[in-house]
């Protein structure tokens, strides 16, 4: 047995024992193999549950509802409410935390109600290499972090879910719209929406990973370093600027470092200069 295959075998032992299970699932690419793993181990026991807010991209959702038909995954939506934290809405560096405590709240409500054993979701070993405050509310409610557990990688993840025929396999990697929000600035549902419209948008254009970040009157676009050649052609910096505007920035901008996860941590490691 390959490296690879014992982790899967582990993976789904570890699953097996938990009994039953409910996965926050987001649709995204970790999740989705989580939630199809838990049904392969447990089957009706295993519950694939979606958390509805401001910060979900819409295009989230239509892969999420996408995958479980596919797969026939049991799956519900709940509704989180962290916009009424004031507390996740001032934006602090671990707006995740709060975020992802009251995620875990719910799902360990609905875990007692509906009489499910734990609650697990789909971090991963790379995620343990950056800013991670929603893993410390992981820890706190006691959620099963079963790709920790088994070692798996973004990377294997991937491998996985491609082996197993899930459509998610090579999806970019993803994160809620409040993420595209500079530490700081206000996190508000209007805000929220123009985010989601201008990455729509830019879906539409024919780019495929993108991130709009929010900087006021100003839209900063990162799209994955492949496509930034066709992004700087006079035409399509036409096209974009102009889907942009309509949605209401003043002023675009094409970051020309291109797309990288977690951008907006990187001002929370940025040494001070040396006094003299």
């Amino acid at each position: 047995m390959n490296p690879l295959d014992a982790k899967a075998a582990a993976l789904r032992a570890l699953l097996q024992r938990s009994g039953s299970l409910i996965v926050a699932y987001s649709g995204g690419v970790d999740s989705s193999y989580l939630a199809y793993a838990a049904q392969q181990a447990l089957g009706e026991r295993a519950l694939a549950v979606t958390a509805e807010s401001a910060s979900y991209p819409r295009s989230h959702r239509r892969m999420a509802e996408d995958v479980v038909r596919r797969f026939g995954i049991p799956h519900r939506f709940v509704k989180t409410h962290e916009m009424e934290s004031s507390d996740y809405v001032q934006n602090s560096s671990d707006r995740c935390y709060f975020c992802k405590s009251e995620l875990f709240d719910v799902l360990e409500d609905l875990r007692r109600e509906l009489d499910y054993a734990a609650v697990a979701y789909g971090i991963n070993t790379d995620d343990t290499r950056d800013f991670r405050p929603g893993h410390r509310a992981a820890q706190e409610h006691r959620i099963l972090s079963p790709f920790l557990d088994v070692e798996l990688s973004k990377q294997e993840i991937r491998q996985l879910s491609r082996a197993a025929g899930l459509q998610t396999a090579d999806l970019p990697a993803s994160a809620c719209l409040s993420s595209r929000i500079p530490y700081g600035m206000e996190v508000t549902p209007e805000k929220l929406r123009q985010i989601d419209r201008a990455e729509e948008a830019l879906r539409e254009l024919g780019y495929q990973q993108v991130r709009v970040r929010h900087h006021g009157d100003l839209a900063r676009i990162e799209l994955a370093p492949d496509e930034l050649p066709r992004a700087l052609h006079p035409k399509e910096i036409q096209r974009m600027s102009r889907a942009l505007h309509e949605i209401g920035f003043r002023w675009v901008s094409l970051d020309l470092d291109g797309y990288r996860t977690g951008s907006l941590n990187e001002v929370l490691f940025i040494q001070p200069p040396l006094a003299h």
